[in-house]
């Protein structure tokens, strides 16, 4: 009788070299390599051969080299953020696992740009009053997963659609062309400035990807349909897409509250202040259902909602029922 011998395969992960990944979103994220080799404390050519072992691996051009900086090409683009948050969850692990697991300890998670622009210089006020919570910010890109242990609440863009998280409703923002006071002024290749929305097809537009359709909606509102806002440079961001714009390199769309500070101190202008678009998603407090009596998690609801209403730059509501805690289907 014949033995029957049987092979078993398994799928192996195709992972690069976790030296070449650091160098790589250091590079991506401080958009220098010279700043990247200062912050892992190696040479510039180190970090130079260490990402284009990287894209000789891959088969692809993360950066596109000048002979004074280096930006993300379309596929790094796109890979930065893939990679951005594998570390930081990576990271966010490792420290939950060397700290002490405390009650008093309130883990939140939302979009970088809002945690850097609204709510990091407000937080100290909450620490001030509630002493005894230490509040854990942690950035993502991506909408909270709170299968995964240590995230108690998340601050997110959208609408109530998952069953078993409460939607606590926030405010509903608004979205803006802006750009520099000197890139206003300037004329295109047809002398014309930007006066009207269907000027922007001669322009380039700064796009944020993860939220591109944020363009689209202002451009059908406006009706303008001959303007291409994937045409431009392309960011992870709205941080980045308005810092850029506050460089003079295009037209970015701004969302509240994000580009308060920036026109209040002139880096940016309301291109056309009487064409302001609502957003079709509106902010929300969102947690398990079951969480909702847990004090920390009550008491940081409570004074969110207090610096909200005293945000003057914050849109009013579209309708008052958007106020009241939901029920999502499914």
């Amino acid at each position: 009788m014949k033995k029957s011998h049987v092979t078993l395969q398994f799928m192996k992960r195709t992972l690069p070299p976790l030296t070449a990944l650091k160098a790589f979103e250091a590079a991506a994220r401080l958009g220098s390599f010279r700043q990247a080799a200062e912050e892992l404390s190696v040479s510039q050519s180190a970090i130079s051969h260490q990402v284009k072992h990287l894209e000789e691996q891959l088969g692809v051009e993360l950066f596109v080299r000048t002979p004074r900086a280096v930006e993300l090409s379309p596929a790094g683009a796109e890979y930065f953020p893939i990679i951005r948050e594998a570390f930081d969850r990576i990271a966010d692990g490792t420290q939950q696992l060397l700290s002490p697991q405390e009650e008093n300890i309130l883990t939140v998670q939302m979009y970088s740009t809002f945690a850097v622009r609204w709510l990091m210089p407000r937080l100290h006020t909450f620490q001030q009053v509630h002493q005894d919570i230490k509040v854990r910010v942690n950035s993502s890109q991506m909408d909270a997963d709170f299968s995964e242990h240590g995230i108690d609440l998340a601050l997110m863009i959208g609408q109530r659609r998952r069953s078993g998280i409460h939607y606590e409703y926030l405010f509903s923002p608004t979205m803006l062309a802006v750009c520099s006071p000197r890139y206003k002024e300037k004329s295109d290749l047809e002398g014309r400035r930007l006066e009207w929305p269907s000027d922007l097809s001669n322009h380039p537009i700064l796009q944020v990807y993860p939220s591109a359709n944020d363009w689209l909606v202002w451009l059908e509102a406006n009706k303008v349909d001959d303007v291409d806002p994937d045409a431009g440079l392309r960011f992870d961001s709205y941080d980045h897409a308005l810092k850029m714009a506050s460089r003079g390199m295009g037209v970015a769309l701004a969302m509240q509250p994000y580009v308060a500070e920036d026109i209040e101190a002139g880096h940016l202008v309301d291109i056309f202040p009487e064409r302001r678009v609502r957003t079709i998603g509106h902010w929300f407090v969102t947690y398990p259902k079951e969480r909702a009596s847990i004090r920390k998690i009550r008491l940081f609801q409570e004074w969110l909602k207090d610096q909200i209403a005293e945000d003057e730059t914050l849109a009013p509501l579209i309708d008052p029922a958007m106020a009241a805690p939901g029920v999502a289907e499914g």
